[in-house]
């Protein structure tokens, strides 16, 4: 079953979201509430379904049931971004242990919310995402901008992330994540400061998140070279050089 609600209203206008729910009674309740908000909402109601519009009607979010009759909104999400696909994703599970909403967020989500929820909730959450993943408008004669560091090298303007000059593909979130590290380069980053920069607010006290995407972003720019992305025990992380000495509170 899908409904498509294409009059899109107020400050929401012109973004366009997923929402993939197998009740009937969810979807058509977010369906409605996001076409109130101002959202071009499609729906979909199997993960076959989701991949489908996903590829051929790319949304500027996805609102994805974790749980869905013929597949789950992990095993999505990691074909999604396997694909070269980072549409930012929300996942929405009855699962309520904090190890699951890691596990989430380790896929590729950029966020989660546990039923029985708020649709209040679900709609600040989807302004927060698309806010911190999406480009700022900039002037047309305004340069991007460009953070370096050893070989890494950021261009906010194209989304680009490459080390020693091959290419690193990250999600939005892990971007963004590169992207406070990076412009902030040899200073040590409280976890508390990365959520609030990154994430825009609070995980419930929560910093797992960010070490479980530090280390994903680790994985993918340290593969190849000698490592920038370091860990100050009990602070928080650092992007440097290596050192000669080991210090004795980085790994």
């Amino acid at each position: 079953m899908n409904d498509q609600h294409t009059t899109p209203r107020g400050p929401s206008a012109g973004h366009k979201v997923l929402v993939v729910e197998d009740d009937p009674s969810i979807r058509t309740l977010l369906t409605s509430a996001l076409s109130a908000a101002g959202y071009t909402v499609t729906s979909a109601a199997t993960g076959q379904e989701a991949m489908f519009q996903a590829g051929s009607r790319p949304p500027d979010l996805i609102v994805l049931d974790v749980m869905l009759p013929d597949t789950d909104g992990y095993r999505i999400t990691r074909e999604l971004r396997a694909q070269g696909v980072y549409t930012p994703v929300l996942f929405l599970t009855a699962r309520t242990e904090v190890e699951d909403r890691i596990i989430g967020l380790s896929s590729g989500g950029d966020d989660y919310v546990t039923k029985p929820f708020h649709v209040q909730e679900v709609l600040l959450r989807i302004r927060a995402i698309l806010r911190r993943t999406g480009l700022p408008a900039t002037p047309a004669d305004a340069r991007p901008t460009v953070l370096s560091y050893a070989d890494l090298t950021l261009d906010e303007g194209s989304h680009e992330v490459r080390r020693a000059g091959h290419p690193v593909r990250l999600s939005p979130t892990e971007f963004r994540l590169l992207a406070c590290l990076m412009a902030h380069p040899e200073r040590v980053l409280e976890k508390g400061e990365i959520l609030q920069e990154v994430w825009r607010y609070g995980f419930s006290g929560d910093t797992r998140i960010v070490d479980t995407y530090v280390k994903n972003v680790r994985r993918k720019i340290d593969r190849d070279a000698p490592a920038l992305l370091h860990t100050v025990r009990g602070v928080g992380y650092c992007l440097r050089l290596p050192r000669d000495e080991a210090a004795p509170d980085a790994s």
